[in-house]
């Protein structure tokens, strides 16, 4: 089903939509899930980018999984309560890279 409520989640056609606008993330390959990885100057870059997402993240009530190891930040997006990719899960992928993009990333 597609649809913009964030319990619903989204058709493999509506996903690669929204892909379409989401040049740098991914499809998880055996998971209903997208992913992306950010690469900072440093590691002070990337940590502010982690609390800035994370303030945004809580907002929305959707946060994402991600490590971070040094200046590199890998991030995995699904919402776990509909069992996929949902508009939250993109929703949430646009924000981070809006975010990335203050740091030139």
């Amino acid at each position: 089903m597609t649809t913009t409520t964030t319990k619903t989640t989204l058709t493999l056609e509506a996903r690669a939509e929204a892909l379409g606008s989401l040049p740098d993330w991914t499809p998880v390959e055996g998971r209903d899930a997208i992913a992306r990885t950010f690469i900072f100057k440093n590691f002070n870059e990337a940590f502010g980018f982690m609390a800035r997402v994370a303030l945004t993240a809580e907002k929305m009530d959707h946060h994402p999984e991600w490590s971070n190891v040094y200046k590199t930040v890998e991030v995995v997006l699904t919402s776990h309560d509909a069992g996929g990719v949902t508009e939250r899960d993109i929703k949430l992928a646009k924000a981070m890279d809006k975010i990335a993009s203050a740091f030139g990333v």
